[in-house]
């Protein structure tokens, strides 16, 4: 198999590439647990692209239940370098409006109780977060994010929330009040395993209603934002098209090296079986100490 280099995690809405050919399926168990789905690897263009649908084909999984670390293990096994990851959010501006894209720069966490490390267990590691989203390739998405027809909005801070219920309005005014721009349930911690990958990750946010604060707008509601997916549907299909065609430069952000001075713990206390689970992810740097 020839190794992909760009992964797309597909979020609500998004179950499948529809351009993606010659497609292999990888249904590969990790130590930490099951992806969420097996992983497509298939052709788009001239480039191999990993793809995998956050939820499950049919969504059967709510953000607090998703396999995060699996997903991304996953696709760090198949080779990929970079990664982005489509998803359905709320907007916290107006200028920010429904059936927009939004590629956002920074995050806040306000997620409980979901894997946030690959490192525990017997080893400890500190990575760097600032910033979350890799800015070379988040510039490249918010190039070919142009190419779905649709407005393009680049930078913004996209607040995650556990869910799987919305905010109340008076959070939503809160998160208005910190300057966030977008309001989602899944970046987190999404964007934290992909640095501890050292995979260069970004964002593509599908703006879908104005969550609960908008006078006007009224509250959010499944069947808007389904409306508003399925609006947006060929549009992130162009966008992917696109993105595979891309030219991509070695990162110039560090993401590639993110583990380099990162973990901390005595190489002569890191059990075998330890250096095994997470040789994938930081075995250069491991097999070494």
């Amino acid at each position: 198999m020839i190794q992909p280099t760009l992964g797309i995690i597909g979020g609500s809405g998004l179950y499948a590439l529809e351009t993606l050919s010659d497609v292999e399926s990888f249904d590969i168990e990790t130590p930490f647990g099951k992806p969420s789905d097996p992983v497509r690897v298939g052709t788009i263009g001239s480039a191999r692209v990993a793809f995998i649908a956050r939820h499950g084909v049919g969504h059967r999984l709510s953000p607090s239940d998703l396999p995060y670390a699996a997903n991304i293990y996953a696709l760090k096994v198949l080779g990929i370098s970079r990664l982005v990851s489509i998803s359905a959010v709320g907007s916290l501006r107006e200028d920010y409006a429904p059936r927009s894209f939004v590629v956002p720069n920074d995050t806040i966490d306000r997620t409980v109780g979901r894997r946030r490390t690959f490192f525990d267990d017997g080893v400890v590691a500190h990575v760097s977060l600032a910033p979350p989203f890799c800015p070379g390739l988040s510039r490249v998405v918010s190039e070919a994010a142009v190419a779905g027809g649709l407005p393009v909005h680049s930078g913004g801070t996209y607040v995650c929330i556990e869910g799987p219920q919305f905010s109340t309005r008076a959070e939503s005014e809160m998160f208005r009040s910190w300057g966030a721009s977008v309001i989602g349930m899944t970046a987190l911690p999404e964007a934290r395993l992909a640095r501890e990958a050292e995979l260069c990750y970004a964002c593509l946010a599908m703006v879908t209603d104005y969550d609960v604060w908008h006078d006007h707008a009224g509250p959010v509601s499944v069947a808007g934002v389904v409306e508003n997916l399925h609006a947006m549907t060929d549009a992130v299909q162009r966008i992917v098209v696109t993105l595979a065609s891309a030219d991509l430069d070695p990162c110039s952000d560090g993401c590639d090296q993110a583990l380099e001075h990162a973990i901390v713990t005595d190489s002569r206390e890191i059990d075998e079986g330890v250096r095994d689970r997470l040789r994938p992810v930081a075995g250069r740097y491991l097999d070494q100490r």
